[in-house]
């Protein structure tokens, strides 16, 4: 054993060098633990889960709403255009059957194309005929052919529609000349039971 050696190991205020130190090393250690708990933890985002549980599924939502709009709006385009058309002629067809008669068979015609109208017009329609036009008609020998050269849809729906008629009618009373008259009627229309009747005839 060395000199030096046996010193060191007889000197007390070494040994309490060497345990102070070990002290500060524990204490240094046990400060820096908390520091390093304390930082914060970034999680990593995984963009994959956003997609397919977030974001794909709002997309595919929006497109169906977006899908199922379209198909209405067309279905709605298609429908208007076809109550167009049918009341287009229905227009015109009954337009010529309450305005045409013959003084032989005015009192089944008129009350025929009477069946072609609804509501308080045709009320008002039924009146007119039964009080005046077939009385005339018979009296007088008078008779009545209407035509529609042209007609154009204004608004349609699928129960309701209005329409402009242009109306060329030909009188004649007894065995005078036929007499020609040309006139504007706006015609609207209610579908009833699968049927488009005329609710309204007013000449413009």
């Amino acid at each position: 054993m060395t000199t030096d050696t046996a010193a060191e190991l007889s000197d007390p205020k070494a040994d309490e060098l060497e345990t102070d130190d070990l002290v500060v090393e524990e204490l240094i250690e046990d400060d820096a633990e908390p520091a390093e708990q304390d930082q914060p933890r970034h999680r990593s985002i995984s963009w994959t889960r956003v997609l397919t549980f977030g974001v794909l599924p709002a997309l595919a939502l929006v497109l169906a709403l977006g899908a199922g709009f379209l198909k209405w709006q067309d279905g709605a385009a298609r429908s208007a255009q076809a109550a167009g058309t049918e009341s287009v002629r229905a227009a015109g067809e009954s337009t010529v059957a309450i305005l045409s008669y013959r003084p032989d068979t005015v009192d089944t015609e008129l009350p025929a194309a009477a069946d072609r109208l609804t509501g308080e017009f045709r009320d008002q329609y039924t009146q007119l005929i039964d009080d005046v036009v077939i009385p005339g008609a018979k009296q007088q020998v008078i008779s009545a052919v209407a035509t529609v050269p042209a007609a154009a849809s204004v608004s349609a729906s699928p129960r309701h529609a209005v329409v402009l008629v242009l109306v060329d009618q030909t009188t004649t009373i007894g065995t005078g000349p036929p007499t020609k008259s040309t006139s504007s009627v706006r015609v609207t229309l209610d579908k009833v039971e699968n049927r488009w009747l005329i609710s309204q005839f007013e000449p413009v």
